[in-house]
């Protein structure tokens, strides 16, 4: 057939918080790493998998978080699936927030502590479900610290004060909130006024949102907790060690990030900018101030009719209905990044506001 011409849009869409995943220094660092530490090691971590690139990321993740020690994965995913079953046995119980992403809940399957799940943020649940468990062993509260469908940030000052309560560890997922949630981009933690690696005992994050958007996720806290992981997580002693490119590159952006702030406040501005101007064009959008931004619509059709019309129009989003998120709340994530221009904002907004009139929304 006839090639198609390309058209340029803006991206509306991608988890490229901090506009990193084009950024010519880490296109740069990944070359380099090519020439000098090869294309890929065929093998595990704990075989011949382990170049000093490894161990120089995992311990500035470590610094940036404030922990003992991190363990790479190939992903957030499998950071996610060697957990559970390394931590918890059956004489234990893990207590989950009930809109917990997928990876989560299926790390949770992998283990076989008794499960409870609390309902979404819901504090009060939480503590009646702490107090029906309280014969298990140990009790592990699993959270995503920011929920990808709605932006909502896990209340962590509650949940670490009923932990502290309990005796429970904490476990966050971090991927929405790594590298630009909080002041200093430090994550939820942060954001919600704990001290970075104290309340918090287990964080998995991940290289493939904000911090460049390629590939690897991790899991960083006490020593004795990477130590158990790297002794006996199965995503990471029967996965492929995480290319040399990807990890100089992340490597990289933690020297970006680490100790300026200009990036995760270009976010920060860019988001309440797009929040409030759709707000006043009468979109229904939740009052969070996460780079999340869902245009709750309701009707399936209605979703998906508007991400055609805006695409048309050059603007990229994503119509999203059940079963990814539930029945009547279908919605248009927006994600907002760093590196949108005032001009493309604007555009993007311009637009909203054409298609909603168009299909009689606002």
């Amino acid at each position: 057939g006839e090639a198609k011409e390309k058209v340029e849009v803006v991206n509306m869409c991608a988890n490229n918080y901090l506009g990193l995943s084009n950024h010519p220094k880490l296109v740069e660092a990944a070359k380099q790493a090519l020439d000098s530490h090869g294309f890929g090691l065929s093998s595990v971590r704990f075989i011949c998998g382990t170049q000093d690139l490894h161990l120089e990321l995992e311990q500035k993740l470590s610094a940036f978080h404030g922990t003992d020690d991190t363990i790479l994965y190939p992903s957030c995913f499998d950071a996610n699936a060697g957990l559970f079953e390394v931590l918890l046995t059956k004489e234990d119980a893990v207590l989950s927030d009930e809109l917990n992403h997928a990876s989560i809940i299926d790390g949770i399957r992998l283990c076989k502590a008794e499960r409870l799940r609390y309902k979404h943020m819901d504090m009060h649940d939480l503590e009646e479900k702490l107090i029906a468990s309280q014969s298990a062993r140990q009790r592990l509260i699993a959270t995503d610290g920011v929920f990808s469908m709605d932006g909502h940030v896990a209340p962590l000052k509650d949940i670490t004060t009923l932990a502290k309560k309990y005796n429970a560890l904490v476990f966050v997922d971090e991927c929405h909130a790594t590298g630009f949630l909080g002041k200093t981009g430090r994550g939820t933690e942060e954001y919600c006024g704990l001290v970075p690696g104290q309340d918090v005992d287990i964080v998995n994050s991940t290289l493939g949102k904000a911090l460049g958007g390629a590939t690897g996720g991790y899991t960083t806290g006490r020593k004795e907790i990477v130590d158990l992981l790297r002794q006996k997580a199965r995503p990471y002693l029967f996965s492929n060690t995480l290319a040399p490119a990807m990890v100089a590159a992340g490597s990289v952006v933690m020297d970006m990030i680490s100790d300026n702030t200009a990036m995760r406040d270009a976010l920060e501005s860019n988001t309440k900018y797009f929040r409030s101007k759709m707000t006043e064009a009468g979109f229904n959008i939740n009052d969070v101030d996460h780079p999340i931004v869902p245009i709750m619509l309701g009707d399936a059709k209605l979703a998906h009719d508007m991400a055609d019309q805006m695409l048309e129009r050059g603007v990229y989003v994503v119509g999203f209905s059940y079963p990814v998120v539930p029945k009547d709340k279908a919605r248009i994530r927006v994600q907002i990044s760093g590196a949108h221009t005032k001009e493309q904002l604007d555009k993007a907004i311009q637009e909203f506001i054409n298609v909603g009139k168009n299909l009689n929304y606002i």
